[in-house]
């Protein structure tokens, strides 16, 4: 039995602070961790709350069809109070690592938000080096909607970036992994050897 979609679930953690009179609630996210290849992409929005303007649907992106993800990450910006995406390049996950790459693209993100946010909510076990409140939600882009909404746009954008590669770099099939390391990506390696935008420390193997 499909479960269905529930307000007041994805929202626990936003009325709770709506509770302590926090009224931008920032929610913070991350596409691209794992891939061999392309950048790590960060995004943070501040959503509005009222009953009205909530968006149905909004679920964490891996559990979503490319189709729903695009439908809604449209209905996220044009909805938001305000939201920034940032993406960090393979080059510099390469010198920092993937950790730090991350958190600082979510820094990032948050920082450049065209509005202080009184809370922050990431997702994960993530702390952040901002200057405002903060609190990691584990499963967060499952259970609050504001990380949920930061992790849809954040999923849309990069999947189109990679689909952009795909057409300099064919031989890598980037258009359906989006750089992840399927048989059909690593045999592309084996072939024709890296480009420009595979992640060094993670392709050593190859």
């Amino acid at each position: 039995m499909k479960k269905i979609w529930n307000a007041e679930e994805k929202l626990q953690y936003e009325r709770a602070l709506q509770a302590q009179g926090k009224t931008y609630i920032a929610g913070v996210d991350e596409v691209g961790r794992g891939p061999l290849a392309g950048p790590v992409v960060c995004a943070a929005v501040i959503m509005p709350l009222d009953e009205d303007k909530i968006i149905v649907g909004v679920d964490d992106s891996k559990k979503l069809s490319a189709k729903k993800r695009e439908e809604l990450a449209e209905k996220i910006k044009q909805t938001a109070i305000c939201y920034r995406i940032v993406e960090i390049s393979e080059k510099v996950i390469d010198e920092i690592n993937i950790l730090e790459a991350t958190k600082l693209g979510m820094k990032r993100a948050v920082e450049e938000l065209s509005l202080s946010p009184d809370t922050v909510l990431t997702d994960g076990n993530m702390t952040i080096d901002i200057p405002f409140p903060q609190k990691s939600v584990v499963h967060g882009d499952a259970l609050s909607y504001s990380i949920a909404s930061a992790s849809i746009i954040a999923k849309v954008h990069r999947d189109a970036l990679m689909d952009e590669y795909a057409k300099t770099y064919p031989q890598y099939a980037f258009e359906k992994n989006k750089g992840y390391g399927t048989a059909e990506h690593i045999n592309g390696i084996k072939e024709h050897g890296l480009c420009a935008i595979h992640r060094r420390t993670f392709t050593k193997k190859f």
